[in-house]
């Protein structure tokens, strides 16, 4: 498993084709093929990112109902392979208010998840750029959005927070006065018992841009300080942290595994994109 080849100890997967609305179950062999590898190399925890196309915070009737759909396929998957998170995008409001959009999503939560009965899979809400009427820039967006989807669906609901999102959307994360802001932050908006990943991503773009740009780590504008800082510090640095950073050359995938790495000041988590 390329997990294991290049040293991580957890990863993120998509499920199906992140591009395309329909999708099948996955085959019994290979998701025990799948187990088998997680148990050899005690690969914990699997994640899930939701395909891209889903966006259940839509005014467009055809696209929420195929969003709903789609995501109940994604539910089902995920149980059938064993993953403890899936990662969602709070979606794009174009058309309708943020607070319209907040409640259209929970709503379609409630609706894919109807007859579904897994408490093994927990729903991660991930922080945007903030990119034209995109959701879950904000961090009291991602709280709203939990509290009301926990009022209508029995899925567990968390947080799953991107640092070049972060940094994107205007959480000065690069330094050590800004860190600390953003840590106050999430502490007072959305809990750090509720953040169970990280998506460690350099970002491309500046502070502020709301433009969604991923890099390698060390080579964008949160820069290797930057991630010093935020691998290093006491609430960050025991959730367990995965890359989605590009891949431009072979190998990159372990030459950003092994720079983070060098940055924690002991490894109690390592992660990669695969």
């Amino acid at each position: 498993m390329r997990a294991a080849e290049i040293g991580a100890n957890t990863f993120q997967i998509f499920s199906a084709s992140p591009r395309m609305w329909r999708a099948r179950l996955p085959d019994p062999g290979q998701v025990k093929r799948l187990q088998a590898a997680r148990e050899r190399f005690d690969l914990r925890p699997l994640a899930i990112h939701v395909n891209y196309l889903v966006n259940l915070a839509s005014a467009d009737p055809v696209v929420r109902a195929r969003s709903i759909a789609a995501f109940r396929g994604e539910l089902e998957r995920a149980a059938v392979i064993g993953a403890e998170y899936l990662v969602l995008h709070p979606g794009n409001v174009k058309g309708r208010s943020p607070e319209e959009g907040i409640a259209a999503f929970a709503l379609g939560l409630k609706e894919a998840a109807q007859g579904f009965h897994s408490s093994k899979v927990t729903v991660l809400l991930e922080n945007t750029a903030g990119s034209g009427a995109n959701l879950g820039s904000r961090l009291d967006e991602l709280h709203s959005i939990r509290e009301l989807a926990r009022d209508l669906t029995d899925l567990p609901v968390g947080y799953c927070l991107d640092t070049c999102h972060l940094l994107a959307s205007g959480f000065d994360i690069a330094t050590a006065k800004g860190l600390r802001h953003t840590v106050q932050s999430i502490a007072r908006t959305i809990g750090f018992t509720n953040v169970h990943l990280i998506h460690a991503n350099d970002s491309k773009t500046r502070l502020g841009s709301r433009v969604d740009r991923h890099a390698h780590i060390g080579s964008g504008h949160i820069g290797l300080a930057g991630f010093r800082r935020i691998v290093g510090h006491p609430k960050l640095r025991r959730i367990p942290f995965i890359l989605e950073t590009p891949v431009d050359k072979q190998d990159d995938d372990r030459r950003n595994l092994d720079t983070l790495k060098s940055l924690q000041p002991s490894r109690n988590t390592t992660a990669a994109r695969v």
